[in-house]
């Protein structure tokens, strides 16, 4: 039986070995910084930046994981990020907010196949060209994740799991699925305390023939050590209750993952309409 392959960010190389030997196939570092915090300071969404130096510790400790590393948007300083990240133990490196084939095709100039890339398509622009740059992708090396967060604030909606809840990715899941290549979206939370079910989360990924999806921080509670780690999260658990979880799903005919996908965006949509703005307040284009 297929399982989702799980991601998890951290800076920390104990947090990133607990991980590792509890099955989370990829340790997700970040630098992308330019333009986030105006895009997202308003989001609870991770906005650390890791140094080149926590990059290598966390490379050195790795057994078995690959380690990815978000770098900036493509800028003047791409070429020289592309190769540090590299230098210090990158075996994969992520593309954050492209647009267009070209902007694809420049990355992949710069990178010249050193590495895998995972190419993040959380604009909407990037997710209605997906039939253009896709065909730039070599299955069985590079991949995509649809990023929500970004996506849902390209599109003006109110919350992030709205693009989901209304069938946007569907006929993407269809394309990248067709063209072979291996794909996620999103993050998932623990079993517990969510007030949109994670469990609910994972039906949609088994639905759509996911392959990845990032454990949130609920499953790391941003500890900055191994110590802080324990005190606030028992990984090993919640990642077997997630397990448990998709496994059930796994088992579900299509009646009932369908009947998941209508409760769940019956309840993304309730929660989103407190989010957006009251109609005397709604610019109107003359």
């Amino acid at each position: 039986m297929r399982t989702l392959k799980l991601m998890m960010i951290t800076a920390c190389p104990e947090v990133a070995v607990l991980a590792e030997q509890n099955g989370v196939a990829r340790i997700f570092m970040d630098q992308e910084e330019l333009g986030k915090a105006v895009r997202q300071g308003h989001l609870d969404t991770h906005k650390a930046c890791h140094s080149l130096l926590q990059i290598a510790a966390v490379a050195q400790r790795l057994q078995h994981a690959e380690l990815m590393v978000r770098i900036n948007p493509l800028n003047a300083g791409t070429s020289d990020e592309v190769s540090a990240a590299i230098d210090h133990g990158a075996q994969r490196l992520m593309l954050p907010m492209f647009t267009t084939s070209r902007e694809v095709q420049r990355f992949q100039s710069l990178v010249r196949g050193r590495v895998p890339v995972t190419y993040l398509a959380e604009t909407p622009a990037a997710l209605v060209r997906l039939s253009h740059w896709l065909p730039l992708l070599r299955p069985g090396h590079d991949e995509v994740h649809i990023g929500l967060n970004d996506l849902s604030l390209g599109l003006g909606v109110g919350f992030l799991f709205e693009p989901l809840a209304g069938g946007m990715i569907d006929a993407e899941a269809r394309m990248l699925d067709e063209a072979g290549i291996s794909w996620g979206f999103g993050g998932v939370g623990c079993m517990s305390g969510n007030v949109l079910p994670a469990d609910w989360i994972l039906g949609e990924h088994v639905r759509l023939g996911s392959h990845w999806v990032i454990l949130s921080r609920a499953f790391h509670g941003g500890a900055e050590s191994l110590e802080e780690l324990q005190h606030k999260v028992d990984l090993p658990v919640e990642v077997r209750a997630l397990r448990m979880a998709e496994s059930r799903w796994r088992r579900a005919d299509e009646v009932r993952l369908q009947a998941n996908h209508r409760r769940l965006a019956e309840r993304v949509f309730e929660m989103a309409e407190p989010l957006q703005l009251p109609m005397e307040q709604v610019p109107l284009e003359l």
